[in-house]
């Protein structure tokens, strides 16, 4: 698959998934794991809501 999520959305999902993370930790709330789905998706730098959407912040110069 082709990459679809460019380096500052990488690093914006990082830092909100981690966020969100936190907020269920500190508020001992199963719904921390939500913050999973960003961070997942910086690691592997797909978006599968980006996809139906044709939408990609991807350098075109990036030949993933």
């Amino acid at each position: 698959m082709k990459c679809n999520v460019g380096g500052t959305d990488r690093i914006l999902r990082v830092i909100i998934g981690l966020i969100i993370i936190a907020l269920g930790i500190y508020f001992e709330s199963f719904l921390g794991f939500i913050g999973l789905i960003p961070v997942l998706t910086a690691v592997f730098r797909i978006c599968p809501l980006y996809i139906p959407l044709r939408f990609s912040t991807c350098d075109t110069n990036t030949k993933d």
